[in-house]
């Protein structure tokens, strides 16, 4: 007997964009403007932040995602889809490998590897939403590949590239917030914001 599950209008798409805009929000400031000030206990902060908005918003929603495109398909399958689970998960993933290292204060040079391959699931994402017209998410994954390509050049010691990933972390922090309330809006009232 099979069970087959009525289709969700609601896949977790704004605690995604919430959680990591959250996080960038909080982040930026500090890369940017030295904002509060570097310590242990900045550090202690920022990793817990890391950790509970964009790792564990993102992991959730990326999970929900595949588990109801391919276990139950309860969301209508579709490219677009599948990549935000996709990059859901492996940004929630990367997010707690970046908090727990910021909470102990470890080595970050080692997350030079890591911009290049999240270089290239921010190219991905950008190339599947502009191909089916989603520009608004498009953007936000081209500015998710300018992103790690500053996170490169600071982890590697480019004091320009710091400033340069703050900057884009509070302004993708603010592009997250406008996909977050469009998102909700859209289904919660019925509206047509773009997303």
């Amino acid at each position: 007997m099979d069970v087959v599950f009525d289709p969700s209008a609601y896949p977790p798409l704004a605690l995604g964009f919430f959680g990591l805009g959250t996080g960038y929000l909080v982040y930026g400031p500090h890369e940017l403007f030295g904002y509060p000030p570097q310590s242990d206990a900045t550090d202690r902060a920022l990793g817990v932040w890391g950790i509970w908005l964009p790792g564990m918003c993102q992991f959730v929603a990326g999970s929900i995602l595949f588990v109801g495109l391919s276990w139950f398909e309860v969301f209508i399958k579709s490219p677009p889809l599948y990549m935000a689970a996709l990059a859901f998960s492996a940004y929630g993933i990367h997010w707690f490998a970046m908090g727990w290292n910021r909470y102990r204060g470890n080595e970050a040079r080692t997350n030079a590897g890591m911009c290049v391959a999240y270089m290239v699931i921010s190219a991905m994402g950008s190339t599947v939403f502009f191909k089916v017209g989603d520009w608004p998410v498009g953007l936000l994954f081209l500015a998710l590949f300018v992103i790690y390509f500053c996170h490169f050049f600071s982890v590697i010691g480019v004091k320009l590239g710091e400033r340069g990933l703050g900057l884009f972390h509070i302004l993708t922090g603010g592009w997250l917030m406008y996909l977050t309330y469009a998102v909700a809006v859209n289904s919660s009232l019925g509206y047509h914001w773009r997303v």
